[in-house]
């Protein structure tokens, strides 16, 4: 995968721009759509061939048969038994397919779309010298990146992310207002000398991971790389609402989705912390996270899968927890210490509908026959 070229006051860490020197400025930059975040833990995939949308569609959970040109959506690639194992975000320009995924998915992903092209009109490639930039929409950031953003077919390959709204065929879980709706998040694919002269531009500003960790995680929205294990369902992570159609045709993983949503409850559902910020600890993803009782007994029911510091929120979180953990306070524990979290509900321990299935009478049970002999 390419890396970013040299950007002006970047601190770095494992190839990942994280902050220019003021994490919370950033923040507040990124939100207004002033500034662009480096996204150097993404890449890009492109799909070429006339079936390659049909293909897609029959393949995965969301429906893009129709998917019209600058039209943007997103998907999960789905195991046999309804468990999450890949999530793209999906852009169509006309002639092709964008998908834009974690960097760490993107070659396991592309192999196995490779693998399930068989005799249909598709070519899955890899774009390694692609780089991805994120914005907020509504300012002079959504400006700069549309007018350098790829455009191989005349139309720039701009992702907008569908979690404001409820897609068609979706669900959400959460009852009242969601912070996603306010989520005007995008990301731009890039070559390399676009961005090269974005970043000599001295007034581009920017933003690292962490200013877009935090407004990611204020809007209650997953990530494959933060809130994805072997164990993940769709339901859980509220992924119903952006990335499954529950009405489309067969694919695999569909009839666990369709069970869970309308038979049962996911075994496990995610939730935001607000941490108590007075000691200044932040916890790392797999933090335990513990319900104690008023006898002082305690009980692991999650794991913290991201957490940050927000400009208006302080200390958050997102945690997958079981289904049993209580709705009230809970604790996090870290090396240093131990976080209270309060807990805002974002998938109920009820999720999915319970269908009401008449029972049937057992024959043993029938009422006899009134005997005509008790009528006189």
């Amino acid at each position: 995968m390419a890396g970013f070229p040299p950007l002006p006051g970047v601190i770095a860490d494992g190839g990942i721009a994280q902050h220019f020197g003021d994490p919370i400025r950033e923040q507040r930059a990124l939100e207004r759509g002033d500034a662009l975040a480096p996204l150097g833990d993404r890449s890009v995939i492109e799909l070429t061939g006339s079936e390659r949308l049909t293909w897609l569609d029959s393949i995965t959970s969301q429906s893009v048969a129709h998917l019209r040109v600058g039209e943007s959506a997103e998907l999960l690639v789905l195991d046999p038994q309804g468990r999450v194992e890949h999530v793209a975000a999906v852009f169509d320009d006309g002639s092709s397919t964008w998908l834009i995924a974690d960097a760490a998915d993107v070659e396991p992903l592309a192999i196995w779309l490779q693998r399930m092209v068989f005799r249909a009109d598709v070519k899955v490639a890899v774009r390694p010298e692609l780089l991805v930039v994120g914005f907020f929409a509504g300012a002079g950031a959504e400006q700069r990146a549309e007018r350098v953003a790829l455009s191989p077919h005349g139309t720039a390959v701009v992702w907008t992310d569908p979690w404001p709204t409820v897609q068609p065929g979706g669900h959400q879980y959460h009852v009242g207002e969601h912070p996603g709706s306010g989520y005007r998040w995008r990301t731009a694919v890039l070559d390399e000398s676009t961005a090269a002269a974005l970043a000599a531009d001295h007034e581009t500003t920017w933003a690292g991971a962490l200013a877009a960790e935090a407004l990611r995680i204020a809007a209650w929205r997953p990530r494959w790389a933060a809130e994805v294990d072997e164990r993940s369902l769709p339901h859980e992570t509220d992924w119903i609402r952006s990335a499954v159609h529950l009405n489309k045709g067969c694919y695999r993983g569909q009839e666990t989705v369709a069970k869970v949503h309308n038979l049962g409850h996911p075994p496990r559902r995610i939730a935001a912390l607000h941490l108590d910020g007075s000691e200044s600890l932040l916890p790392d993803a797999g933090a335990p996270v513990l319900a104690v009782g008023a006898d002082g007994t305690e009980d692991e029911v999650g794991r913290i899968t991201s957490a940050a510091r927000h400009h208006e929120l302080g200390p958050i979180a997102l945690a997958i927890l079981s289904r049993r953990a209580p709705v009230g306070d809970l604790v996090v524990r870290t090396p240093d210490g131990d976080i209270a979290a309060a807990q805002e509900i974002i998938v109920p321990a009820d999720a999915g509908a319970t269908a009401d299935v008449p029972r049937l009478t057992r024959l043993s049970r029938r009422p006899s026959a009134p005997d005509p002999r008790d009528a006189h």
